[in-house]
């Protein structure tokens, strides 16, 4: 075989890995837009936690950021990815940046809630954000092209797709802080089996001694099967687990994504919607401040339903002064974070438009999560008294 030949055989197989590799699964693609981010000023203690344990350089780790849905980890995941995208892996390089790659999961999306995908997507990352291992990879493909197929075996593909080219990086990473791969969303993905395969392959990956020390961000619902592959003996060690308990200056504090913090921070966003909102219409009333910690508190912790209320207010057919007072009117005699179906049901009984209605059956959907959560918890609560009478 020629020189020329076996350059264009590589050129190939890094095209063929091109169009296998997920492009809507990286952080910053255009399918998953609007993006959602952490507002400056809002998860400060939890940021600069996850940044302190990505620093730590003695050990690989699985920092696993769990809660339930609208808390907010995917905005939490993405700012974290945008910052170590817009990190460099030393001073003296300008293309290798601490982001070595990310995929997030969804449903929605048929190649983006499978693990068949996973592997091809982080090595055409891992080897355009670190060109020394294109070769790698390349030449992996080229000897065994069935790696791209999604029905190929994951084993296979973490090990020729993922450690091997990391293990042609330990040395030139040695003296770097550790690159990041952030996996978002991972009960997303609809099969079971392989999400449990993906979490023991991902944990077998960092225990190899040949590996650099990198860090692994890692979504998720609270999940039994999640939480049960978490807990194998071969994967616990790895784990930093968030919520977790952290001592600071003599007192326990909570780093969680549902806190007592998280009502301010939900504070911080709604001021910052509005105050967006009235710059578009001027004679927008800005809520008072007792306006504005009912409707945090009525959110339940949870970003999304923040988020559906200013959808809701700014709805684009109403004037945003009259759906805000609507929004105060729902919300005054509800106790924080509880009733909330009479929210939403109150909501859609206040549009006679069906087309209008349909819009406004997203508000319900963010906000029946909630409601069901809390009525399981009410559920539980009333057991126990009856059990204790």
């Amino acid at each position: 075989m020629s020189l020329d030949q076996f350059s264009g055989d590589y050129r190939s197989s890094w095209e063929r890995l091109s169009q296998v590799a997920i492009k809507g699964a990286e952080y910053d693609s255009r399918e998953r837009q609007p993006h959602p981010k952490c507002l400056e000023g809002t998860r400060v203690d939890l940021l600069d936690y996850i940044y302190g344990s990505l620093n730590v350089q003695e050990k690989r780790q699985i920092i696993w950021l769990h809660g339930t849905a609208g808390v907010g980890k995917s905005a939490v995941a993405f700012t974290v990815a945008e910052k170590m995208k817009g990190l460099k892996l030393t001073e003296q390089t300008t293309v290798e940046k601490r982001l070595a790659g990310s995929f997030f999961f969804s449903r929605k999306h048929t190649k983006r809630c499978t693990t068949g995908y996973f592997f091809a997507t982080l090595a055409y990352q891992l080897a355009t954000n670190f060109p020394s291992v294109r070769g790698d990879v390349n030449r992996a493909i080229h000897d065994n092209p069935a790696l791209l197929d999604p029905d190929k075996s994951l084993r296979d593909q973490m090990e020729a797709l993922f450690l091997q080219p990391l293990r042609e990086l330990r040395l030139r990473l040695r003296n770097c802080p550790p690159p990041l791969f952030v996996v978002d969303a991972l009960d997303e993905c609809t099969s079971e089996p392989e999400i449990t395969d993906l979490i023991s392959i991902l944990g077998k990956a960092l225990c190899d001694p040949d590996v650099p020390v990198i860090h692994i961000l890692l979504t998720s619902r609270s999940e039994a099967h999640i939480q049960d592959a978490i807990q194998e003996q071969a994967i616990h060690p790895l784990v930093c687990e968030i919520p977790v308990k952290t001592i600071g200056e003599g007192v326990a504090k909570i780093i969680s994504l549902d806190g007592a913090d998280v009502d301010n921070d939900i504070y911080i966003f709604l001021e910052q919607s509005f105050r967006k909102l009235r710059s578009r219409w001027s004679n927008f009333p800005q809520p008072t401040r007792d306006e504005l910690a009912r409707l945090a508190s009525r959110a339940g912790r949870r970003f999304i339903v923040a988020s559906t209320m200013v959808k809701f207010i700014n709805d684009g057919y109403n004037d945003p002064r009259d759906q805000l007072q609507l929004m105060l009117e729902l919300t005054s005699e509800l106790l924080p974070g509880t009733e909330v179906y009479k929210l939403y049901d109150s909501i859609l009984s206040t549009c006679a438009d069906p087309k209008r209605a349909y819009l406004h059956l997203s508000v319900v959907a963010a906000l029946a999560a909630l409601f069901r959560f809390h009525k399981s918890r009410n559920f539980l609560a009333l057991g126990r008294a009856g059990m204790s009478k």
